[in-house]
């Protein structure tokens, strides 16, 4: 669902506005499933009111590094700052792992401590309900933003919201459990929003930790840049090409076998269009080059 999205406005705007819509509404689930969650005495509701304030913190780490890794170059960051995006992955990862262990142990003490669990009010019910919809909405919203701007700190976070949405589902199942007669199932459901956000966690941690370790692009997305350098005319052959991510984009190394006997005015024209073709084609931050003569003398 895209009715909010609009293609007219600039990129940065457009994944700022959906941003501060993801703000808005996790302020609003937050402060609701935390008041119902003590008012119905339901640990499920209150744990997923923790996870929605986890999206809300990690909302203004989104906004936080959208605004400095927009940055052009400067003295001390020749390649820019767009490694601001892949270390705010990284913090929403840590958030979600640091949420989830505290949810897990809240939900093992009462888990056994049967005599502490209680029954819930069938309000807690609809309000997991409520939640499920307004996150599984704003999920599909955010992510179709993501896809149309290339960025994957917003798809980071879409897919946070998503595990949102996920556990507003198995609270909701855990209330109505507990509300037919089984009091441990609101505890036990929170104990599986717990597993479900610490394995997101852990996932975007592990991701944005390699991204910021250079990993390189994507072997099919490796492959096209190669083909892209090959094929433009006067490259002869493309050795010791090598890319690592910085943000959603990609820095290149590769040496271009270019005719031995053209002038370098020709040789360098030829490597330059190369380097133009592979901009212009991917999503590629710059290309550096070597010049290496073809056939190679022995």
């Amino acid at each position: 669902m895209t009715p909010l999205a609009s293609s007219a406005l600039p990129p940065a705007d457009e994944g700022r506005r959906c941003t501060w819509i993801s703000v808005w509404v996790n302020l609003f689930l937050t402060t609701v499933q935390f008041v119902v969650g003590i008012f119905s005495a339901s640990q499920g509701l209150i744990a997923d009111s923790v996870h929605s304030l986890s999206d809300l913190m990690a909302d203004f780490v989104v906004l936080l590094a959208a605004r400095h890794s927009k940055k052009d170059a400067d003295v001390d960051h020749h390649y820019g700052h767009l490694r601001y995006e892949n270390a705010a992955s990284l913090v929403l990862g840590v958030l979600l792992l640091a949420v989830a262990a505290g949810m897990i142990w809240a939900a093992l003490h009462k888990l056994f401590s049967p005599g502490v669990a209680a029954t819930v009010h069938p309000v807690a019910l609809w309000v997991a309900l409520i939640a499920l919809t307004a996150k599984e909405t704003l999920f599909r919203y955010m992510l179709a933003v993501a896809k149309r701007l290339g960025s994957s700190m917003l798809a980071a976070n879409a897919w946070h919201a998503r595990s949102d949405a996920a556990s507003s589902l198995v609270v909701a199942l855990g209330i109505g459990g507990n509300l037919m007669g089984y009091p441990l199932l609101d505890p036990a459901a929170a104990l599986v929003v717990g597993i479900m956000v610490g394995k997101m966690g852990w996932s975007f941690s592990w991701s944005a930790l390699h991204d910021l370790m250079d990993r390189a692009a994507s072997e099919d997305e490796t492959e096209a840049i190669r083909q892209t350098l090959a094929q433009t005319p006067g490259v002869r052959g493309v050795h010791d090409l090598r890319t690592r991510k910085v943000g959603d984009l990609t820095l290149v190394d590769v040496h271009l076998e270019i005719d031995a006997y053209i002038t370098v005015a020709e040789g360098h024209a030829i490597t330059v269009k190369a380097r133009q073709r592979v901009l212009d084609q991917h999503g590629v931050l710059d290309v550096m080059t070597h010049i290496d003569p073809y056939p190679h003398s022995s």
